[in-house]
């Protein structure tokens, strides 16, 4: 499971909305001065990002929690994300051009559009699909902060 901090933001039936700070493992790295994964986690890293959650623990706006993800949905995903649109582009550009004949140039522009296009086209129903199975969504799994219940016993 992959976890991430948020604070709540809104309520929307049995899901929330956090936001969460975005954020690397750039932090500890010595070479973090000369690397440009360094630089763009400077560039981009502070703003915060908004995540649906499902809320199986009942929190409340204002709280700060703890958010998990399968690593094996996030896994899919971007496997997902570079592999579709890189197969569609490479395979229409293949298409066109032996399609094309000698004016094979335009035709195989052509196919890669088409085919980076049907790609998106796929993953947009793909990445919907997931977001509607529960299993695959972010969860709230703790709230953080929160003071143990404390019973003191009274002697008569």
């Amino acid at each position: 499971m992959i976890e991430e901090q948020g604070r709540v933001i809104a309520r929307e039936g049995d899901h929330v909305r956090v936001r969460t700070q975005r954020r690397s493992v750039c932090g500890g790295c010595a070479a973090r001065g000369a690397c440009g994964t360094s630089l763009l986690e400077r560039l981009f890293s502070r703003r915060a990002a908004e995540v649906r959650a499902l809320d199986r623990v009942g929190v409340e706006v204002g709280d700060e929690v703890v958010l998990a993800i399968s690593a094996q949905g996030v896994l899919r995903l971007s496997l997902a994300a570079y592999l579709a649109p890189t197969l569609g582009l490479v395979l229409g550009a293949v298409a066109g051009n032996a399609l094309g004949g000698a004016a094979s140039d335009p035709l195989g522009l052509l196919g890669a559009g088409l085919g980076l296009t049907l790609a998106l086209v796929w993953l947009r129903g793909y990445s919907r699909a997931l977001a509607r199975d529960p299993s695959r969504q972010p969860e709230v799994i703790r709230r953080l902060g929160a003071e143990p219940l404390r019973v003191t016993l009274l002697e008569p």
